[in-house]
């Protein structure tokens, strides 16, 4: 990905200081879902590693990762799995608990989303500290899920969450890196 496509991202992303907690800096991407251009490039540049690929499903995490993921799905003619917090789905599910920066909460996904040995793509929008990206692949790989790759839009690589997906042997794609949190 080039510099200057970058740059264009990050300018389409905004800043919010001090939320949802003093000394934050809260990467919001509604600017950049609501920029056509922007979507459309980030959208493009999360596909294209893997057109020409057989990718069964993407897998999107709650709430962002199924707006990204839906587009890339529909993009890679996939299915799509909506990864959600406990409670939120309707049918016979499979639940893992994972680490937040204050916490424990948990995740889960249909039963039936998956299919051992199917090819696997993970989308959100940001990868901090890793610990929901985490549990989304352990849940995966649980299920039997083979996964190609965890794609986020934005990376915070302070926070080491790319760290504890690859220790995971998950490669990590990322269009645009924030220093700082």
């Amino acid at each position: 990905m080039t510099s200057s496509l970058q740059s264009e991202l990050a300018a389409a992303i905004r800043t919010i200081e001090n939320y949802p907690k003093p000394g934050i800096l809260f990467r919001d991407i509604t600017t950049l879902l609501g920029n056509p251009r922007a979507f459309r490039r980030s959208i493009d540049e999360l596909v294209h590693p893997y057109a020409g690929t057989k990718i069964d499903k993407v897998a999107g995490i709650e709430a962002r990762g199924f707006i990204l993921g839906g587009a890339v799905a529909h993009q890679l003619s996939s299915g799509f799995v909506p990864i959600r917090k406990k409670g939120k789905l309707p049918h016979d599910t499979v639940r893992i608990a994972y680490s937040l920066e204050y916490g424990v909460d948990e995740m889960e996904m249909h039963r039936d989303a998956i299919t051992p040995g199917e090819k696997v793509i993970v989308i959100d929008d940001l990868i901090a500290t890793g610990g929901t990206a985490e549990g989304a692949c352990k849940l995966l790989k649980q299920m039997g899920a083979d996964i190609v790759a965890a794609c986020f839009v934005i990376d915070l690589p302070d926070l080491g969450g790319r760290k504890k997906l690859e220790a995971l042997g998950v490669e990590v794609r990322t269009l645009v890196e924030f220093s700082g949190h």
